[in-house]
């Protein structure tokens, strides 16, 4: 989808008020070109000596014509803001609603806390579309009203219309597409400072190091001299469009000036009509000056959309609508059938012919090397990716005939790089989730062995969490995790090496917990802990792709 293309969609949802924008800049553009008729007659009437209440009448129509143009103005800011609001609100939901449905497969190769970035670009568009309307209607409607009044005075301005409408198009033609280029590449560049600036951010415990600090700012001076070449690049083709529009005000100011005090000297115009006609071609320069003032903006619109689009673009999961889907019993049983995977940008299988049964109640242990494919199989069966070949049944139905969000309402995955998101324990715990009793809540804490810590805290379960539980230790991290699944109530729990930063005595207590008292609880854990093997587990080796019992 093109820029153009994704700004005439932008326009689609919000017609109506912009509709009105125009309305208003329409009524306003009338009224704004009826006052030089009306200071046209009273200067007719001054220089005709004749100070009347005719004269009296004319001055308070301007007034009032200047007080309506004004509360036309305030329409148009009250429209806009709504405007902006709306596109906040929408592309804030767009954002919420994407990540968790984007296509794992989509996000190869990519960092989604960098994607997200993306969304401050809806700032420039809020402001850049509200200003865009504003000044480029009311711009547009004085030039095409002014043109229209100034051939009523003399055929000869219906020429300079002409000319007028045919150099504004080939200055556009001329500029646009490069500016459009120019600018998206220094988009582009101005996104690898800031993803860089996060890295540095995110690593800094190890950028402290005296020859990885220089290191930091080597790179950051390599992306930032990028970002200044294709900056100066956007800037010229700025310089040569202003450079166009001085030589065009330059000319049609000389033009109409010469040409305006000849039509008086031959008496083909009076004062009055003079002094009114070069009011109308200020206001129609004024206007042309201010169009490409806006296109500089619109440059930044644009540009801010195709930065959107980067994550809008991005497929997301379809699921199957809710006559079509069929819903899970109680028990869960999953079968994986000659099950092959590979990633989008390999020939390599990570997964190779993969069978595997898990009834309802099964305890499995899937060990193996680094690379065997433990966590692409763990991700497989949570449904979170779907395989290259092969089928997955879910009750001895093909999953694919099941909505994936009732599959994985059935599920919990707790994985080796999760972490707490900022809220209270109890947030993290629950999700505000109001059908979890505080009885539950205690009943788990005390099997993960939290409640003495919970206790600790001056504001117990309201005590709030910064990003990744940073004010916490990880072995801490990974019991709410653990308790959050576990009070999600689902059928089958997928573990990660989620109990490698607990303490061991703490961990066989929990493990215990889920492996011997959890009885109707499925649970897969992906580790080369031996803790987790007892005589309850059914224990796999992945090697190669391949699994062994």
């Amino acid at each position: 989808m093109t820029p153009i293309e994704r700004f005439k969609n932008l326009i689609k949802l919000d017609k109506k008020d912009i509709y009105q924008i125009i309305l208003y800049s329409i009524f306003g553009g009338l009224i704004s070109l009826s006052l030089p008729l009306g200071i046209q007659s009273i200067v007719n009437l001054i220089q005709a000596g004749k100070i009347s209440t005719s004269w009296i009448i004319l001055i308070i129509f301007v007034v009032i014509g200047v007080v309506f143009v004004g509360i036309f103005k305030i329409m148009q800011f009250r429209i806009s803001e709504n405007l902006q609001q709306k596109i906040f609100v929408r592309s804030s939901f767009e954002f919420a609603y994407r990540f968790p449905k984007i296509k794992q497969e989509q996000l190869y190769n990519k960092y989604p806390p960098e994607l997200a970035n993306r969304f401050f670009d809806t700032i420039s568009v809020q402001k850049g579309l509200s200003k865009l309307l504003l000044d480029s209607s009311t711009a547009v409607l004085q030039i095409i009203f002014g043109l229209i009044l100034l051939a009523l005075y003399h055929s000869f301005f219906i020429f300079f219309g002409i000319i007028l409408s045919v150099l504004l198009y080939y200055i556009f033609k001329l500029n646009f597409q490069s500016g459009i280029n120019t600018s998206l590449k220094e988009s582009k560049y101005k996104y690898k400072v800031a993803h860089w600036i996060q890295e540095i951010a995110r690593n800094n415990i190890s950028f402290k190091n005296e020859n990885l600090f220089d290191f930091s700012l080597n790179k950051n001076d390599k992306y930032v001299t990028e970002y200044l070449k294709y900056r100066e690049s956007h800037f010229q083709i700025l310089k040569k469009q202003f450079i166009q529009l001085v030589g065009f005000k330059t000319l049609i100011t000389a033009g109409l000036l010469i040409i305006g005090g000849l039509l008086v000297l031959n008496q083909q115009m009076n004062i009055g009509q003079f002094v009114a006609a070069e009011i109308i071609i200020l206001t129609i320069i004024n206007a042309v000056e201010k169009l490409f003032s806006v296109l500089e903006l619109f440059y930044d619109v644009l540009t801010s959309l195709e930065k959107i689009g980067t994550v809008v673009d991005l497929e997301i999961e379809k699921d199957l609508g809710s006559k079509d889907c069929e819903y899970l019993e109680k028990n869960l049983d999953i079968e994986l059938k000659d099950i092959s995977y590979k990633y989008p940008d390999s020939e390599t299988l990570i997964l190779d012919n993969i069978n595997l049964k898990i009834q309802q109640g099964d305890k499995i242990v899937v060990n193996g090397p680094n690379g065997s494919g433990k966590t692409t199989l763990m991700r497989l069966l949570a449904k979170i990716i779907e395989p290259t070949s092969g089928t997955v049944f879910i009750n001895n139905t093909n999953s694919k005939k099941i909505c994936v969000g009732e599959i994985r309402s059935k599920i919990s995955i707790v994985t080796y790089n999760q972490g707490t998101f900022e809220g209270t324990i109890l947030e993290n715990l629950t999700f505000n989730n109001q059908f979890i009793t505080m009885t539950e809540i205690k009943e788990v804490l005390d099997k993960v062995l939290l409640t003495e810590f919970i206790k600790s805290l001056p504001n117990g379960l309201d005590t709030k969490l910064f990003t990744d539980g940073k004010q916490i230790n990880s072995s801490v991290v990974q019991k709410i995790l653990i308790a959050r699944a576990i009070l999600m109530k689902p059928r089958i729990l997928l573990l990660e090496d989620s109990l490698n930063k607990v303490e061991p005595t703490q961990a066989k207590q929990i493990i215990r917990y889920l492996l011997e008292e959890q009885n109707d609880l499925t649970v897969v854990v992906i580790t080369n802990n031996k803790a987790w093997e007892n005589s309850k587990t059914i224990t796999y080796t992945l090697d190669q792709g391949k699994i062994k019992e």
